[in-house]
């Protein structure tokens, strides 16, 4: 019997990494799918080196007709299609008045239209194949409680949300669930990048920019990209089916819903 096959997007690093190799852990046979083909390739072969099942693909998830072609390419080149984590995105610090028509129009294609490019191809495949599938989209603490100089990732996130919930009741018909994550305030490159800017901004060094997010941790630390692989791995698996419509909060104690 062919493994489950997860397809991850912007796996090449992070977050995304993380995912996909605690989903191979979980015996998923998994797609690397990163505009960065290289180091989605390297990942990959570190999968593959250890014992896993991985194949590396180069994806825009803005462009609808290439992702569709990513993920039955995916499909076909691992045997099945199970889950899709639309985990790509981009997180530009945002003032309002800097926000002009091209940064919105990116921003918006990369972190929300992905998402319905993805859920899209996803559900024609799962259906295709015969059976049903789970849908997991990346939401984030700034898609629960707005947060201060990103105007535009923090509304991308609360869409993410919206989507998901819609999905999960047109989708359930056909056995198909969609869920969210909800990261905090992870140790990854671009959340780095995040707080140097806003650093940056009120004239500030790195170390205050970053805790000027994470003083607000209950846990009192900031969150592993394992952190939120951990949460994503049940999303993706069975103890799950019964889950849809939710977005599962993985802050440390950020925000109590």
């Amino acid at each position: 019997m062919n493994k489950e096959v997860a397809c991850i997007t912007g796996s090449a690093q992070g977050i995304g990494e993380a995912i996909a190799r605690r989903l191979v852990k979980d015996g998923f046979a998994v797609a690397i799918a990163d505009l960065n083909l290289e180091m989605a390739q390297k990942v990959a072969d570190s999968i593959n080196d250890d014992g896993g099942e991985a194949a590396a693909f180069k994806v825009d998830v803005s462009d609808r007709e290439g992702f569709t072609q990513t993920l039955e390419a995916a499909a076909d080149k691992l045997g099945d299609f199970n889950v899709l984590v639309n985990n790509a995105g981009i997180a530009p610090t945002t003032p309002i008045d800097t926000i002009t028509p091209e940064m919105f129009d990116k921003v918006y294609h990369i972190n929300v239209a992905s998402c319905i490019w993805g859920m899209q191809a996803a559900t024609a495949l799962f259906k295709g194949k015969g059976h049903g599938g789970k849908i997991i989209n990346a939401a984030s603490q700034a898609g629960v409680v707005g947060n201060a100089n990103l105007m535009l990732y923090s509304s991308t996130k609360f869409a993410i949300r919206g989507l998901t919930q819609v999905a999960a009741k047109d989708l359930a018909k056909d056995g198909i669930t969609a869920n969210a994550y909800a990261p905090g305030i992870v140790k990854t490159p671009m959340m780095m990048d995040i707080a140097h800017h806003v650093a940056q901004n009120a004239g500030k060094d790195d170390e205050w920019g970053m805790s000027t997010f994470s003083k607000d941790i209950t846990l009192g630390r900031l969150s592993e990209p394992s952190d939120v692989a951990n949460a994503v791995s049940f999303l993706a698996g069975h103890d799950s089916d019964y889950i849809t419509g939710q977005t599962l909060i993985v802050d440390g104690g950020m925000q109590f819903q």
